[in-house]
């Protein structure tokens, strides 16, 4: 296995609101707590709502009260809290998922981090060419490393695609070996997933 960055995080200057006009924060990413910067702080008193395991504990390791964890992405976990009023700030990545949150729940959003993308090695585009299994884990991530097998020409017939859910699946396109999704938006469940490819084509 190797990990390649197909991505460099870094954070976006913003203005954080009054933090007694909302109930909690709503984190679609650990990226979100890790490039939130000093802003953070004055939101430490609310609780999390968080998209799921890895940012939960992102958001308990800079020492916020984790009030929800959700299993099938944000717009899955506003629409469970569908029976409780609430207001919550959203801290999002520059390119980030539209939700339509209930009725009594309102949302507030601000940008707090970027990503920009990176090519792809040659070194990696090499060890591709005889094949392989690419996981990915966002639907922005699918796109840029389609773009890249074509800037390199590296045949995308050779490789199957595991992704962590079908949005992300379906942004990689056509023309794989196979693409598969995992059961459970969760990194486990990925690996899970790999384990199982390559089991079929050993």
């Amino acid at each position: 296995m190797i990990g390649e960055p197909l991505f460099s995080i870094g954070p976006v200057p913003w203005n954080p609101p009054v933090a007694d006009d909302f109930d909690g924060l709503l984190i679609g990413s650990a990226n979100a707590i890790r490039h939130a910067g000093e802003g953070l702080a004055l939101y430490g008193g609310i609780d999390v709502y968080a998209v799921g395991a890895v940012t939960a504990c992102e958001a308990e390791k800079a020492g916020f009260n984790v009030k929800a964890v959700g299993e099938g992405g944000l717009q899955a976990l506003i629409d469970g809290m569908a029976e409780t009023p609430l207001k919550l700030l959203r801290l999002a990545g520059a390119e980030h998922m539209t939700l339509d949150p209930p009725a009594n729940i309102r949302i507030e959003k601000r940008i707090v981090y970027r990503a920009t993308s990176r090519e792809l090695p040659q070194s990696i585009a090499d060890q591709l060419a005889d094949g392989g299994i690419m996981m990915l884990h966002s639907a922005a991530a699918s796109v840029h490393f389609s773009q890249e097998c074509s800037r390199l020409n590296v045949s995308k017939a050779n490789i199957q695609i595991a992704a962590l859910g079908p949005r992300i699946a379906s942004a990689a396109g056509a023309g794989w070996a196979g693409v598969s999704c995992a059961h459970t938006p969760r990194e486990t469940a990925v690996l899970a997933l790999v384990q199982d490819l390559c089991h079929e084509h050993s």
